[in-house]
């Protein structure tokens, strides 16, 4: 299910549901690459495909709910791209140092690097909103 509507702070947002399964990763990046194309914003998609990885991965691994589905929102405001992924899971993630082995405790030290700012807000209903804001350089 997709949603695209104006957002009250006169950006626009693009809303998109997800199974939880590791192959919504793909194609949620497929999709905000063609949206930031749509949006003008072709310079982001490489640092903002890799923050939506991270946050949407750990979603997927540590925020399965039976019967629920994961929701990201991509929202275009005056200088900033913000990247929110959704899920029922109260479990919240924590940044720890990465491990020597691969793929592990990577993702919000990444996040960190790559986002101005990032964090974990409560949402309506159960569980949790991960985000991440990217500055869009105006050069």
């Amino acid at each position: 299910m997709e949603t695209t509507r104006l957002d009250q702070k006169d950006g626009e947002t693009v809303t998109l549901r997800w199974a939880q399964g590791p192959r919504s990763v793909p194609m949620a990046r497929r999709r905000l690459s063609g949206t930031l194309k749509d949006w003008g914003l072709e310079r982001l998609v490489e640092s903002a495909s890799l923050v939506l990885s991270e946050l949407l991965t750990n979603a997927v691994r540590h925020g399965r709910v039976p019967g629920r589905e994961i929701e990201t929102r991509f929202v275009h405001l005056p200088g900033l791209l913000r990247i929110e992924v959704h899920d029922a899971s109260e479990k919240r993630p924590m940044m720890a140092a990465p491990s020597g082995c691969p793929g592990g405790g990577w993702g919000l030290p990444l996040v960190d690097v790559l986002a101005a700012k990032w964090g974990v807000s409560d949402r309506r209903g159960p569980g949790k909103v991960v985000w991440a804001e990217i500055v869009i350089d105006s050069s």
